[in-house]
């Protein structure tokens, strides 16, 4: 018999009663039954149940161990009676009579418990990861973690793509975020980066004549954690394809994500399904119109429509919005479908919201009612809507009697923000949101360029090794900054249930074009090749055209666990504060090992 266990403890069945059996496992759970003690074995696999009567050789041991005690224990497989299995249990049907119990590591006092489904303040959890991760829900979301990332793999391959790996020591970039950066002992005073993301390497494993590429690949970034963001280090499905369209792209990763989500959707038996049918393309305008948001949740019904050419009519009084559309600026209606019977407080708490978390002057709304079989409204700023109004407003809405509508109005930026995270909450409030489907769609066609508002000047909007559409004549015919504003990239966004799994482009592989591209944000040829001569030069010996994507693994994993943060599907993460509790890090590092980087420490800024 094996020194430590015959079988794993999810592993016993009916067919193993009779058999004689040693387990190994942590001490889950203990219960006092009249002298009788049960106790749940828990390891990896799952728990079996063990019984212990007076009298039996480990019965004084495990009295007295605390719980997470690792023990291995020898007994017999019996059947439970029928009315004592356990249906929820793999390992339901059977338990073991306990005899020999050996002690392999006693517990200490926990500072958090592993049994239960208890909420536990985070500086605990992370600062004792390893007990978090036995608890039954993160040990699972590890293991479906695992699962992705080889299902990724595999799909990935049978796509016809072959994984390389990219260097994790490079140079500094100067786009994006922030970079962490590593001090080299041989070259003192110059630095290595960690890489934000393989960008420059997978464009480069085109040019050197490679053609499908990927690599689940690590990325480091210095940014501030959120929800959706991991502070310090992530994952993505890294993706790089020649001689391809964008079209091409899209056909070849549908199917991995979609296989992926089919796969996994119903993991815990919840029942979610992927919704059918090729994911739809929404122009990045379009998506802005609608949702007011380019990462559209399409579980939620809710469609936005612009109205600011009715709110001027002559047969609407309303000044400020009459105001606010003369001096540039916009109102977006957003319905709420099926809300007019709701109380007064569920349209006074919108307004709150607006003003309190979005800083905004308000959310106009009113209450649609048909009277003598005639659309009315009701409310604040119905009266000074005339019914042709109205009904322009229902035509272009889609509203009927019995729904809402909302406003937001202001300056664009201000306007579309409040209308995408009101649409949002809109959908929350009145349980809207479509359960258990996974809804994915495709963004296209995004601005090359935005204005920058800070330094009065076109910059950059998403990525500036994008290809623009129509190419160099596009560029060279965009002359004024309207011309310029109105230019579209070939960059992509794939999106699921209002998260943005990733961003991808066509490249901008002719170093005519990408020098053009830089002149018209401002940036002349000195600084191209300064920040990018490698890349630049390869593109001079022969560039294929190429075009690439990199999915999040995290958010990818985040979804399918129906986790509420990055943390809960990550390992070893970080805290908000970009600090490892568990190991300590960042940490001070002794004078010697600075002495060896040339580096000196600045004094500590007073006060």
């Amino acid at each position: 018999m094996h020194a430590y266990r015959t079988h794993t403890c999810g592993q016993l069945r009916k067919s193993h009663v009779g058999e004689t059996v040693r387990l190994s496992g942590w001490l889950h759970r203990r219960r006092d039954h009249g002298g009788v003690m049960f106790i749940d074995l828990r390891d990896h696999y799952g728990l079996t149940q063990i019984v212990f009567n007076p009298g039996s050789p480990g019965f004084v041991t495990v009295e007295r161990l605390r719980a997470e005690s690792v023990i291995t224990v020898e007994g017999r497989v019996v059947a439970r009676d029928a009315d004592l299995v356990n249906a929820n249990l793999a390992t339901g049907e059977i338990e073991i009579v306990g005899g020999a119990v050996s002690v392999q590591s006693e517990a200490a006092e926990l500072p958090m418990p592993v049994f239960g489904d208890h909420s536990y303040p985070e500086e605990i959890r992370l600062k004792h990861r390893y007990l978090d991760l036995r608890r039954e829900q993160l040990h699972k979301n590890m293991v479906l973690r695992s699962n992705v990332i080889a299902s990724l793999r595999r799909r990935m391959v049978a796509e016809g793509f072959t994984e390389y790996q990219t260097p994790i020591l490079t140079a500094s970039s100067p786009e994006g975020a922030r970079d962490f950066l590593v001090p080299s002992r041989m070259h003192p005073g110059e630095f290595y980066a960690l890489p934000q993301a393989p960008q420059q390497f997978k464009q480069l494993l085109m040019v050197s004549g490679f053609d499908r590429y990927f690599q689940i690949a690590p990325c480091f970034r210095d940014e501030d954690a959120r929800a959706d963001r991991s502070p310090g280090e992530f994952y993505q499905l890294d993706i790089e394809m020649s001689f391809v369209t964008q079209d091409d792209v899209f056909g070849a990763i549908e199917p991995v994500m979609r296989g992926v989500f089919e796969e996994f959707a119903d993991w815990d038996g919840k029942g979610r399904t992927v919704a059918p049918g090729p994911f739809p393309h929404i122009p990045y305008a379009e998506a802005m119109l609608k949702y007011g948001v380019d990462k559209p949740d399409l579980r939620n019904p809710i469609i936005c429509a612009d109205v600011s050419d009715i709110v001027t009519r002559d047969d609407v009084t309303l000044a400020v919005f009459k105001k606010i559309v003369s001096g540039g600026g916009i109102v977006r209606a957003i319905p709420a479908p099926n809300s007019g019977g709701q109380a007064r407080s569920f349209f006074d708490k919108m307004d709150a919201w607006a003003k309190k978390e979005m800083q905004a002057p308000g959310l106009g709304y009113m209450r649609f009612v048909e009277e003598g079989g005639q659309l009315s409204a009701t409310g604040p700023i119905a009266k000074f809507f005339e019914p042709a109004a109205l009904a322009a407003l229902a035509e272009r809405t889609g509203i009927k009697a019995g729904d809402a509508l909302f406003f937001s109005a202001g300056d664009k930026t201000a306007a579309v923000k409040l209308q995408g995270q009101a649409r949002i909450r809109i959908g929350e409030e009145l349980g809207l949101i479509e359960p258990g489907i996974f809804r994915f769609c495709w963004i296209v066609d995004f601005p090359m360029y935005e204005w920058d508002e800070d330094n009065k000047k076109v910059d950059f909007s998403h990525n500036p090794f994008s290809m623009p559409q129509g190419g160099m004549e596009a560029l060279l015919a965009a002359d004024t900054v309207e011309k310029q504003l109105a230019l579209k990239a070939f960059q992509y966004d794939i999106v699921c249930n209002g998260v943005e799994l990733s961003s991808g482009a066509i490249r901008n592989h002719r170093p005519e074009i990408m020098l053009k591209a830089f002149e018209l944000a401002g940036k002349g040829p000195e600084v191209v090749e300064d920040k990018f001569g490698g890349m630049l030069n390869a593109f001079r010996f022969g560039a294929p055209p190429h075009g690439g994507i990199a999915p999040g693994v995290d958010r990818i994993v985040m979804l399918l666990a129906e986790a509420d943060s990055l943390r809960d599907v990550i390992l070893f993460p970080m805290n908000q504060q970009a600090r490892d509790l568990l190991m300590g890090a960042p940490s001070p590092v002794e004078d010697r090992q600075l002495k060896e980087l040339n580096i000196r420490l600045a004094p500590a800024a007073k006060g």
